[in-house]
């Protein structure tokens, strides 16, 4: 079964997640990719992530996929038992994913049975397409990027922070451009999108 819990802040929507693994997840291993994060200012939501992650008991292996080549980071996948990715500029994680061709094995991964951990950037990328959030990030950090296809695994395009002062103007816009175009989702930061096969729930 493909499973996802998509989320918008994961330090704030973390606290769901034992509920949705629906098993003992202590001393579980997960494979923790901040690599969206690298072209953006402001980060403390990677650090925030980690605790809560730590404060539920599991493991974090750090995983740049910027820096790693794809028979290396295979392994680690492979071997943990969860994915994270983490927000920052999702244009510069989709070029980084097609890049390294890890997001083949990720995708791998996740229909295998993997449980996958998306926050922000790292929730949008599973979508048809991210063009959509360029009223939000910018494009322009990832120059190399050839497409905006995205890992196409949701037919819906999440789209977080919904109700954040920084943020409002900026999803404004994306609702403005696309609201009649394409399935949009929006979540707040304490909400999450919950993905079991082609049931997708928003809590």
């Amino acid at each position: 079964m493909k499973k996802m819990f998509l989320s918008s802040s994961f330090s704030d929507a973390g606290h769901f997640l034992k509920g949705f693994v629906g098993e003992n997840i202590k001393g579980k291993r997960v494979t923790f990719i901040p690599t969206a994060s690298a072209v953006e200012e402001e980060i403390h939501y990677v650090e925030s992530a980690k605790v809560v992650f730590e404060e539920l008991g599991m493991i974090v292996e750090v995983l740049d996929i910027s820096n790693t080549d794809k028979s290396e980071a295979g392994k680690i996948l492979k071997n943990n038992d969860f994915i994270y990715v983490s927000g920052g500029n999702t244009f510069f994680l989709l070029q980084e994913l097609k890049r390294s061709e890890i997001d083949q094995l990720i995708i791998e991964q996740i229909n295998s049975g993997k449980i996958y951990i998306g926050e922000s950037a790292g929730s949008i990328i599973m979508a048809p397409d991210i063009d959509y959030v360029k009223y939000i990030d910018e494009k322009g950090k990832a120059r190399q990027l050839e497409s905006t296809k995205g890992l196409n695994l949701i037919s819906i395009y999440p789209v977080p922070h919904y109700g954040h002062e920084f943020f409002n103007s900026m999803i404004d816009e994306v609702i403005t451009n696309y609201n009649n175009k394409i399935p949009l989702t929006l979540i707040s930061n304490s909400q999450v999108i919950l993905v079991r096969d082609d049931d997708i729930e928003v809590i």
